[in-house]
């Protein structure tokens, strides 16, 4: 199957030789599309599914045990997510799907580790806990790279990006879309049109298609589940301090048609870490005018954002 957006091999970032190609095809497809798909990434499909396998466990624990790892009163920041919580910005329609939170862990005496949520692992299905770490370290290096090149694409120094979100508070989410009721009522759908929020997202193959992003003309364009692919996007947060040269594009995932079956995904949400203000780059900023956004705190502006989908109060 032919992917619908550009493709982009992450072996040619690693060679001096064919670097400065790699950062214009991926810089020039975020810019346009906010979405491109990466190869040759380094991650063996056996990490993903181990990680897959763990949580499929999980998902099918009784609610009520489920529920021991859900904590409201914190936002829901790790941890579980019960079916029919959260919601797209601009709906009130609950989207059908449940899942799991997990953090980035740092060593004792990090003066950062005491600011991070704490895993909430469970005891129930004890692979969850390898098996994300081992992902979670995967994907970071995997965001290392493509953030160093998208960098260099902005004028920035190499280690701009990577700086922002060293130690950040990027989130794996584990994403069950069960087979469910609820197909027939306008409106509900897996996931409802949304941008993300954070600066950049890694999304490994789903085991089941369904994500389309939105283009530029108004037309929701399919993006393919293919194995060895992982799919990134720009957020709301790398919207912003592009002056909006780089979209967070809006995209959403459909219901299956004809006999509904169970999809599974792992988004990487990467985030800056927590010392981090946005601020408009002025490179962005066209001369003679002024950043089209204020400075904000990226947790403030998060929490704002995690209010509007119902994750947060």
């Amino acid at each position: 199957m032919e992917q619908t957006i550009p493709v982009v091999d992450l072996s040619q970032y690693r060679d001096e030789g064919t670097r400065e190609a790699f950062t214009k095809k991926l810089g020039d497809a975020l810019r346009e599309l906010g979405f491109a798909a990466i190869e040759n990434h380094g991650i063996d499909q056996s990490v993903f599914d181990r990680t897959y396998a763990a949580y499929k466990a999980f998902f099918a624990l009784d609610d009520e045990v489920k529920r021991k790892y859900e904590t409201p009163e914190d936002g829901r920041r790790r941890g579980y997510t019960s079916f029919g919580v959260e919601h797209a910005k601009d709906s009130k329609k609950a989207d059908l799907k449940e899942f799991f939170h997990a953090g980035r862990e740092l060593p004792e005496g990090d003066p950062m580790a005491p600011r991070l949520a704490k895993n909430l692992w469970p005891a129930e299905v004890t692979e969850v806990e390898a098996a994300s770490k081992a992902l979670f370290a995967e994907l970071d290096r995997v965001a290392f790279d493509v953030l160093e090149s998208f960098s260099a694409y902005l004028g920035q120094p190499k280690a701009f990006l990577p700086d922002m979100v060293d130690k950040g508070n990027t989130i794996l989410r584990v994403i069950h879309y069960p087979v469910c009721d609820g197909f027939d009522e306008p409106g509900v759908m897996r996931a409802a049109q949304h941008e993300d929020i954070n600066l950049m997202t890694l999304l490994p193959p789903a085991d089941e298609s369904g994500l389309e992003l939105l283009t530029r003309e108004g037309e929701w364009l399919p993006i393919h589940a293919i194995p060895g692919q992982i799919i990134v996007d720009t957020g709301d947060m790398m919207s912003r301090i592009t002056n909006d040269q780089i979209p967070a594009t809006t995209h959403r995932v459909v219901n299956p048609k004809g006999d509904p079956k169970p999809r599974y995904s792992m988004p990487f949400f990467v985030h800056p870490h927590l010392d981090v203000t946005l601020e408009v780059l002025e490179s962005c900023v066209p001369e003679g005018q002024k950043p089209k956004y204020p400075p904000i705190h990226n947790d403030e502006f998060l929490q704002q954002r995690l209010r509007e989908i119902g994750l947060a109060k």
